[in-house]
């Protein structure tokens, strides 16, 4: 069983900004390896304190046998992470996408495990039709391999409706350092904080939000959850989010703002809660909530093409495209937040990430 190092596990039990990573395409859909660096760099240099790649937001079809860009784009991940956290004295977890029935999980945690990634994120999507005792024991077969980041995928894009009972099972499961809560639901991010404060982990699962509908409002909320063994307190301490693929910087700031408030116990400030439907709103543009959410990679695309970090918007499924009405949706948000965006920072540093 591979062993995540100690100071990776405090941080990211601290809480931390985790960008789902996009892939990076030419015109012609082509794996485009340079800018798929500089995006890795940005994201770095932006003060993420994580990267997962291989998940929803770099699209699942990269294992297609058809396509085959898993391993290459998992490798080029690794290697850029390595290579600039060296020259930038950062230290930064890696986190792959693990999909498909156990067969394929297993074979994904071990080819992240040998690449050099500290944790696998689990999408159980394949797994529609199981129950929870066979769920719980396709997750140990993929823990036994890698220290596992559970992930609640909300179904509007794939994901599957997870129970109370199974979050209570899954906490149980000792190579469990995280979970993404990521269902767009606060009943079902409330089974998922229930089920790790019924199992008495609450201090040793690290709870990430990927509601991306409701991020600020997830970071600032103490959960207070009566259990058979008295009050257990729980917080969501940081985020893997496809929202943070963008503006990361900003998202940074954001993070630490929550956490301070946070850390001095202190009444939530209003401009927090303006803050939070800010962002919000921002994000419904880039996902395309509009549309049922059918835009939602092109619209992160195009918030890193306008930057210079993508060269064009083109997912692998031709079909995958903006919506219409969503460019005027991302103009709307990016005039009436303009303190949201980190558009000046990329722009002082793109030369450099985009160099060789």
């Amino acid at each position: 069983m591979q062993e995540i190092p100690s100071t990776i596990l405090t941080r990211l039990r601290q809480g931390i900004v985790i960008p789902a990573h996009p892939l990076a395409l030419d015109a012609d859909r082509r794996f485009d390896e340079r800018h798929q660096r500089a995006l890795t760099r940005y994201y770095i240099d932006a003060g993420a304190g994580g990267i997962a790649i291989g998940v929803h937001t770099t699209q699942f079809e990269i294992r297609a046998p058809d396509i085959g860009l898993f391993e290459a784009v998992l490798t080029l991940a690794s290697e850029t992470i390595d290579d600039w956290c060296t020259k930038s004295g950062r230290e930064i977890i890696k986190i792959a996408g693990i999909c498909g029935r156990t067969e394929q999980a297993v074979g994904e945690a071990s080819f992240a495990a040998e690449s050099g990634f500290h944790a696998g994120l689990l999408s159980l999507a394949a797994m529609a039709a199981a129950d929870i005792p066979e769920l719980v024991q396709h997750c140990r077969k993929v823990a036994d391999i890698i220290p596992m980041v559970g992930f609640y995928l909300q179904p509007a894009v794939g994901g599957r409706l997870l129970s109370y009972e199974f979050w209570r099972e899954f906490a149980e499961i000792e190579n469990v350092i995280a979970i993404k809560i990521a269902p767009f639901n606060r009943y079902q991010t409330f089974d998922v904080i229930r089920g790790v404060c019924e199992a008495g982990r609450q201090s040793e699962i690290a709870l990430y939000t990927g509601n991306d509908d409701n991020i600020i409002l997830d970071l600032l909320t103490e959960y207070r959850i009566a259990t058979d063994g008295g009050e257990r307190r729980a917080r969501i301490v940081g985020g893997l989010l496809g929202h943070w693929a963008v503006w990361t910087q900003a998202a940074v700031r954001q993070l630490a703002d929550a956490q301070r408030i946070v850390n001095r116990g202190t009444d939530v400030p209003s401009q927090m809660l303006s803050l939070a439907i800010q962002v919000t709103d921002a994000n419904a543009a880039f996902f395309d909530v509009a549309n049922g959410y059918s835009g939602c990679i092109p619209g992160i695309h195009e918030i890193l093409r306008r930057q210079g970090l993508l060269p064009t918007t083109c997912c692998l499924d031709p079909d995958e495209v903006l919506s219409p009405g969503q460019v005027d949706e991302i103009d709307r948000v990016y005039a009436a937040y303009p303190h949201l965006n980190d558009d000046a920072f990329v722009r002082e540093n793109l030369d450099r990430w985009l160099a060789a």
